[in-house]
This record gives C-alpha cells, sequence and structure tokens, in this order.
C-alpha cells in the first residue's frame, strides 16, 4: 500500500490542511499586527544591539 492509500483511509483526514492553514494565517497576521503596531523605540533598540557596546 502507497502512503496515500493510508492517509485516504483516515477519516475526516481533510480537516488537518485547513485547521494548518488556519493557524498559518492567524500566526502570521499576528506577527504582522505586532510589527505594525508594536513600540517603534523597543525595536530601534533591538536593531541598534548587535552594534551597541553599550549595556
Amino acid at each position: 500500500m502507497k502512503f496515500k492509500n493510508y492517509l485516504e483511509s483516515i477519516t475526516g483526514i481533510g480537516i488537518y490542511p485547513l485547521i494548518s492553514l488556519i493557524v498559518f494565517v492567524v500566526f502570521f497576521g499576528l506577527v504582522t499586527l505586532y510589527v505594525i503596531k508594536g513600540n517603534k523605540k523597543h525595536f530601534e533598540k533591538l536593531r541598534n544591539l548587535p552594534i551597541n557596546e553599550n549595556n
């Protein structure tokens, strides 16, 4: 039996790709909102962290 046959025999297997797509879209949307509405001073501090010699 091929792998595809094993997956076809599982009842309700079609919902998993939809759930993973929803989780990805929600996560990507939340990260995008965090970047857009985030604290700009905090992002500036993180951006300069590797070249900043002061603690």
